[in-house]
């Protein structure tokens, strides 16, 4: 037991890459390694001898397991410590620029209409949100009786007590 467990264990220390372990773990462990071969021999066994030569026998396989595993980590953090030597990144560096957003449609094409407009002399006038009465029907000369001034087709604001302004539309 101790020149195959010696065996074994000198192979996973000498394996230089995961191929070679995987094959260490099949020549060993595998259905048909030399360990599995020995397990079946414990049915031919006295009873005596079988349970000491059992308790050996799991013990030399989970050794040898542990022994491939740690190999096999220990391979992994080499493989990766010689991939972030090539592959250095300087994590100071500015990130890509995002892309700035564009202008709507809609509000370019009125600027344009705009554009176009004060070219030919025209100009940009912006007024209150709300008109008064006196802009939207008197000005115009709307008489007080005409359908447009009806109050399910306009929408007056009421004033506070004590305004006396003409009501807003």
């Amino acid at each position: 037991m101790d020149d195959l467990k010696q065996k074994y264990l000198d192979g996973i220390s000498a394996a230089a890459d995961e191929a070679a372990l995987e094959d260490l773990r099949l020549a060993a462990l595998g259905k048909k390694g030399e360990i599995s071969l020995k397990m079946r021999e414990l049915g031919q066994m006295a009873p005596e001898a079988r349970q000491a030569a059992g308790q050996a026998l799991n013990a030399l396989k989970d050794e040898i397991d542990a022994a491939l595993r740690a190999k096999k980590a220990a391979l992994g953090d080499a493989a990766l410590d010689a991939r972030l030597k090539t592959e250095w990144l300087d994590v100071t560096l500015p990130g890509r620029p995002r892309r700035q957003g564009t202008i709507h449609p809609v509000s370019q094409v009125t600027e344009e209409i705009t554009a176009i407009f004060a070219d030919m002399g025209f100009a940009v006038a912006e007024g209150p949100q709300v008109e008064s009465d006196w802009h939207n029907f008197d000005a115009l000369n709307i008489p007080g009786h005409h359908p447009a001034r009806a109050e399910m087709d306009t929408f007056y604001m009421h004033r506070a007590e004590g305004d006396n302004r003409p009501p807003h539309v």
